[in-house]
């Protein structure tokens, strides 16, 4: 008989849910978008209702547990929610105990980046391997880590905030506050208040007649078709998303590093750029280091989440 978990990937936006098997399969996926300003209770009661819709999908005997993949910061030794501005009213708030209250499963807390890695890991790009790192460039960028075939937490779980390393000092102002943070160079809000930027100063562009509907997808298709700024822009995206990249490798000497998020969906389009500048301005012995995309897609998450519930037990596996 096959076990099964739930894996939710709380975001901003969307409220996903998947039933997963112990094979990272997915039998049953479900979303729905975040009442995101109406506070924890109602944001749990999504959860509660996206878990009880796929428990009924197998029976409630087989569910093994859920796991939780959420934006951080979070303390998730402790299980809480220590202050995810996207979310109203999660600040200091008890995530797992109110979760595992609602639905009386065994609750699995983990960071969003550190989720993903977990799922491309187990089941996806990184699987078999010992050490990888994974970034995810979206609307924000975040990350994990697996070190010497170990999941990397750190200080009250919260390793992996890699889009807030510095790259630029005393540059753009981050939405965390600091300046020159990388996820405020080459996130996918960076990406697009850039390419805002360049059109406004230059007309000879065909992206200047899409005004305020511009977005990332319309540069990349403009580049695609020729545009010159578009493509200059393009070019730029991955030159920065190397440079960060290329300081995680020389921090954690991963074999792969994946590339997940909105902004990998154009991985066909700056992996040129990206392995560029990772095997220009690497030190030598890390120069053969792979930059590859996420095999899951936007599944990394949920399944990853999953996961936590099915596998990454202490009793299953060293942490």
């Amino acid at each position: 008989m096959s076990r099964f978990a739930i894996g939710i990937d709380l975001g901003g936006t969307q409220v996903r849910a998947a039933l997963v098997d112990e094979h990272g399969k997915i039998h049953q996926r479900l979303e729905e978008r975040t009442d995101a300003e109406a506070g924890p209770d109602r944001v749990l009661g999504q959860i509660a209702g996206l878990t009880e819709r796929l428990r009924s999908a197998c029976g409630p005997a087989a569910v093994a547990g859920l796991g939780v993949s959420a934006p951080g910061p979070l303390d998730t030794e402790l299980g809480i929610a220590l202050d995810i501005p996207t979310l109203r009213g999660f600040s200091d708030y008890p995530l797992r105990e109110e979760l595992q209250k609602r639905l009386r499963l065994p609750v699995s807390l983990e960071n969003d980046g550190i989720a993903a890695a977990i799922g491309e890991w187990q089941f996806g790009a990184g699987l078999g391997l010992r050490n990888l790192v994974y970034v995810t460039v979206s609307t924000g960028i975040g990350g994990g880590v697996i070190a010497d075939g170990r999941v990397l937490r750190g200080r009250k779980g919260m390793a992996g905030h890699v889009g807030h390393m510095s790259i630029v000092p005393d540059g753009l102002v981050c939405s965390c506050g600091a300046r020159g943070c990388f996820e405020a160079y080459a996130s996918g809000t960076a990406f697009t208040r850039r390419a805002r930027m360049r059109i406004a100063a230059c007309e000879e562009t065909s992206l200047a007649k899409i005004g305020d509907a511009l977005d990332s997808r319309s540069v990349f298709a403009a580049a695609e078709n020729g545009d010159p700024v578009a493509q200059a822009l393009v070019a730029e995206e991955a030159a920065i998303l190397g440079r960060g990249f290329t300081s995680l490798i020389h921090i954690f000497s991963p074999e792969i590093v994946i590339m997940g998020g909105g902004l990998s969906q154009q991985f066909d389009r700056l992996q040129a750029g990206i392995q560029s500048h990772v095997e220009r301005c690497a030190m030598p012995a890390f120069r053969d280091v792979r930059v590859v995309p996420a095999a899951l897609g936007q599944n990394s998450g949920v399944v990853g989440a999953a996961a936590l519930a099915l596998l990454l037990q202490p009793s299953a596996v060293a942490l």
